[in-house]
């Protein structure tokens, strides 16, 4: 990499890590960013995917007072649907679900900006259920991770977690434990260049706590506000990127 790439992935990953505290979606930073570069899509994703590890990892250290321990049987969950997300981009075309990216996006922020009045209505959580949320958002973050945050805060909402500050850092969690997984399926597959990994875990590390920092103090609706409308940005993106 020349030194300007190495500035503007760094810029990237560091605004990545702070958008993945606060919300999710900087793989719509990240990723593109790898593409300009003259990175091959699969090779970006996987670097992307391990890359952005360090950033969840400093963003829900900001949160781990609320945190519950029932993450961890979740986190189990999505670390196995990652893995199988993650050999699913290995051997399909990723034309086709790249193509639903930005529907599944909009589905999630629906879920969230109407999260009141959909809980009514969904069956009480219960394991089952709270599995097969996980599970797809899990599959869903392995494959490809933009959105991946908005996507595990609408199941967590649906498995019964009504604190959006509970939901966020637990959102973190999940999405570094799927991207992880999928980062060693995609390590074992050759497909990680690990200088651009590097910078990236480094700038996202940065991000992640910062933009940890910052969520934490804010006030539980203009955090699910601030979700709301990230969500649309990348959903709209996703499409422009489709088109």
């Amino acid at each position: 990499m020349t030194g300007q790439e190495i500035v503007l992935l760094f810029a990237a990953g560091f605004a990545a890590g702070g958008v993945n505290a606060a919300v999710g979606s900087g793989t719509l930073i990240t990723f593109p960013t790898l593409l300009a570069m003259g990175v091959p899509p699969v090779l970006a994703n996987g670097t992307n995917c391990l890359g952005l590890v360090p950033g969840s990892v400093s963003g829900a250290y900001a949160f781990r007072d609320v945190i519950k321990p029932r993450i961890w049987r979740w986190a189990a969950i999505v670390a196995v649907a990652a893995i199988l997300g993650a050999l699913l981009v290995l051997v399909l075309p990723s034309e086709v679900f790249a193509a639903a990216v930005p529907w599944l996006i909009l589905l999630a922020v629906a879920l969230i900006a109407a999260q009141p009045l959909i809980l009514k209505h969904l069956p009480p959580p219960n394991r089952w259920t709270s599995a097969a949320y996980m599970s797809g958002s899990g599959l869903y973050g392995g494959y490809f991770g933009a959105g991946q945050g908005i996507a595990f805060l609408a199941a967590l909402a649906a498995s019964g977690v009504s604190s959006i500050h509970e939901a966020n850092g637990s959102k973190n969690v999940l999405a570094g434990v799927a991207n992880a997984s999928a980062a060693v399926v995609f390590i074992l597959g050759g497909q990680v260049l690990w200088s651009a990994a590097a910078v990236l875990a480094v700038s996202s590390l940065l991000g992640g706590w910062l933009g940890g920092r910052v969520t934490r103090r804010m006030p539980a609706p203009a955090l699910r506000a601030l979700v709301i409308v990230i969500g649309l940005v990348a959903a709209i993106a996703a499409f422009v990127k489709g088109g």
